[in-house]
């Protein structure tokens, strides 16, 4: 049986939702206040990793599907989709590589104080060399060794897709288009039951917003601050340490994402102060001149406090929901996951 359907929300999980449905034959429809790059998904760095989000015997799952798909979708120069290598470090304490991480190539880099981290190129896709920390002369140092040491006390290396939002979700919303999906922006419902009756089946993917529209308390805005600089050269690696202060350097198709905060908040303003501290915490960590801000932006990680929440559900007017948010700072991550599952829920029978 086909479905008119109505997915609300046109961030990432909804954008991907759609992709799903339309290409499965139904009639979708896309409705939202914001669209792609101007929701909080346009925000966000979009490397592939599970961040700040629960529960790991559900995310984990969703994850690792969405990786498959977007190891694919990397060989496609349109989508906005590159494989990169993930640098992972920290400053206080011994990283443990997450079992999950170890099929997928994971492996331990362990500084020393008189070694360097050495980037494997990633310019052609293929796996460069691995990040090691056995002794070179400083001679032999090359101009792609930034980050010392002494900066970290462990770390591993894992190679991840990265989004490039710029491209990415402009990508998904094409795709949707040409499987005859309907995108209708400025437009806010107060409740799902607003949803025009036509369509009987709905898809709340509406991130934060859902903490309103369905009046779930357990979703908390985990404010993100980024800012967007020049590309770094010799920076073919991403670069992410999680001790405070929270410190990524992200390194895109035409420029780098600095980060960033991780904070209870829904304020959506720009603090300059903030970004200051990111770069100068990115340009130590990376040993460059401070770069120019191109731009600062703002969004709100919808974490919910018991979890992901992927569900289906009936509306007060009967029809059928299958609610899809929660997604922390895992969006990106468990897009392709959760939408699969959602298209098995809202299609299954009875």
């Amino acid at each position: 049986m086909k479905h008119r359907v109505a997915i609300v929300g046109a961030g990432v999980s909804g954008l991907t939702c759609g992709v799903v449905f339309a290409e499965c034959g139904h009639r979708t429809a896309i409705v939202a206040k914001e669209i792609g790059q101007q929701t909080t998904s346009g925000a966000a760095a979009a490397l592939w990793f599970p961040y700040d989000v629960e529960p790991a015997n559900k995310v984990i799952p969703w994850a690792l599907e969405t990786f498959r798909t977007l190891i694919n979708l990397a060989r496609n120069s349109d989508s906005g989709v590159s494989m990169i290598e993930l640098r992972q470090f920290s400053r206080t304490e011994e990283i443990q590589i997450p079992d999950w991480a170890i099929p997928l190539g994971a492996h331990p880099v362990i500084p020393s104080p008189s070694t360097s981290l050495r980037a494997g190129s990633v310019e052609n896709g293929a796996a460069g060399e691995a990040a090691t920390w056995r002794g070179r002369p400083e001679a032999e140092r090359t101009g792609n060794e930034r980050i010392k040491s002494p900066l970290f006390k462990t770390g591993f290396s894992l190679r991840v897709p990265l989004m490039d939002t710029t491209n990415y979700l402009d990508y998904l919303a094409h795709r949707f288009l040409q499987a005859d999906g309907q995108i209708t922006e400025n437009v806010h419902f107060e409740k799902l039951e607003q949803v025009d009756p036509k369509f009987d089946l709905v898809i709340n993917c509406a991130g934060i917003g859902a903490r309103e529209l369905v009046h779930d308390a357990d979703l908390e805005p985990h404010s993100g601050q980024v800012a967007i600089v020049p590309r770094i050269k010799d920076l073919p690696y991403a670069v992410v340490c999680d001790d405070a202060p929270l410190m990524y350097a992200i390194p895109r198709r035409n420029d780098c994402v600095f980060g960033g905060t991780n904070e209870v908040s829904e304020d959506l303003a720009v603090d300059s102060a903030t970004t200051t501290r990111i770069v100068a915490e990115c340009s130590r960590t990376l040993k460059i001149e401070k770069p120019n801000v191109l731009a600062e932006r703002v969004g709100l990680r919808p974490f919910r406090k018991s979890g992901v929440r992927v569900q289906r559900a009936q509306l007060r007017d009967g029809r059928t929901v299958v609610h899809n948010y929660g997604h922390g700072g895992a969006g990106f991550t468990l897009s392709w996951g959760c939408a699969a599952e959602v298209l098995q829920l809202g299609t299954v029978s009875g």
